[in-house]
This record gives structure tokens, C-alpha cells and sequence, in this order.
């Protein structure tokens, strides 16, 4: 039996009590740990699909300048350098873009890393040998 603050023993219940409110406790911080890491992902996952919807729209613009220009390159010289100019800026705005999302996703760390690494000091923890 285990031993209470008071000096007295404490009950078979009342051990099992408290290694509940133990567990339940562990529990809500490691869920609550899980919750806040699966609100990350989410962020994560939203800014990576407005950089590569920004990416695709500033190529496909690009894309259209660059056929326009061909186009025009025979007609009037100052239409070439206005669409040059506007074709480079889309498509060097694009590469850009594709850039940062590319950095982002190189440098994202592997999801759910501080549960997997809390859960793994719980079970080192429990038994040393692991």
C-alpha cells in the first residue's frame, strides 16, 4: 500500500484513483500537444497552397505575355520592349515564388516531431532499458 501525506496508508482505491488522475493528466498534455501541432500543419499546409497558387498564376501569366510576345515581336518596336519587360517580371516573380515555396518545404521539420519525441521520453521514462 502506498503511503499518504498524512502519515496513514492509502486505499487500493484510492491508489487507483490517483494513477487515473496521473494518466488522465499525462494524457491532456500530450492531446493537447497533438491539437497544437496539428493547428501548425494546417497553417503550414494553407501557406504552401497560397504560395503555389500565387506561383501557378504568376507563371501562367508569364506564360500568356511570353506567346503575346512572339506575337507582337515583328509589329512596333516599343510593343516588344513593353511586353519584354512585362513577360520578365511575371515570369522572374514566379520563379521567385516557386523559390520561397520550395525553401519552405525543404526546411519543414517531420510532422508531429515534439509529440513523437515527448511519447518517446514517456516510454524511456517507464522503462530505462528502451
Amino acid at each position: 500500500m502506498a503511503a499518504n501525506p498524512s502519515g496513514g496508508r492509502v486505499g487500493l482505491f484510492a491508489s487507483l484513483k490517483i494513477f487515473a488522475a496521473t494518466l488522465l493528466s499525462v494524457s491532456h498534455t500530450r492531446l493537447n500537444l497533438l491539437s497544437t501541432e496539428l493547428e501548425e500543419e494546417r497553417e503550414y499546409f494553407l501557406s504552401q497552397l497560397v504560395l503555389i497558387l500565387e506561383t501557378l498564376f504568376l507563371l501562367g501569366v508569364g506564360l500568356i505575355l511570353a506567346t503575346i510576345l512572339l506575337v507582337w515581336t515583328f509589329w512596333e518596336t516599343h510593343r516588344f520592349l513593353v511586353l519584354s519587360m512585362l513577360t520578365g517580371s511575371f515570369l522572374v516573380a514566379g520563379l521567385v515564388t516557386w523559390g520561397a515555396a520550395w525553401r519552405k518545404a525543404q526546411a519543414k521539420p517531420r510532422p508531429f516531431a515534439a509529440s513523437l519525441a515527448e511519447l518517446f521520453k514517456d516510454r524511456q521514462q517507464i522503462d530505462p532499458r528502451q
